[in-house]
């Protein structure tokens, strides 16, 4: 069964297109090492809450959008043989990859088996 990594992320409203450029081109590698699928979200109707919310999970700030991120890799064998290698094509690949737009230590991100698939 498929697998999927996913990723939330705040991201400065004024660097929406280098986010844009960046998972276009994160994109391109995942997908030279078996990923199946890239899909990069912007947030446009995304709720604050009164407990939780994305914003409190990535301490998103006045000015930041909160973006939402998955790749779907065809099973775990292959995400976790592909991982190594998609860090290694990140570093080689140069700033538009490692110049991150936005702050990577507020990023919340995780694998996930596909328990339904409809």
């Amino acid at each position: 069964m498929t697998y999927v990594d996913g990723f939330v992320a705040a991201v400065p409203d004024e660097n929406k297109e280098k986010f844009q450029k960046h998972a276009e081109a994160a994109a391109v590698i995942f997908k030279n090492h078996g990923a199946l699928k890239v899909f990069e979200c912007w947030g446009d109707d995304v709720p604050k809450g009164k407990m939780t919310d994305f914003y409190g999970a990535v301490e998103a700030r006045d000015g930041e959008t909160v973006v939402f991120s998955w790749v779907i890799w065809p099973d775990k064998a292959t995400r976790d043989a592909a991982n190594p290698k998609v860090m290694a094509d990140m570093q080689a690949a140069g700033p538009i990859i490692t110049d991150m737009p936005y702050d990577g230590k507020r990023m919340i991100y995780g694998g996930f088996d596909v328990i339904v698939e409809a």
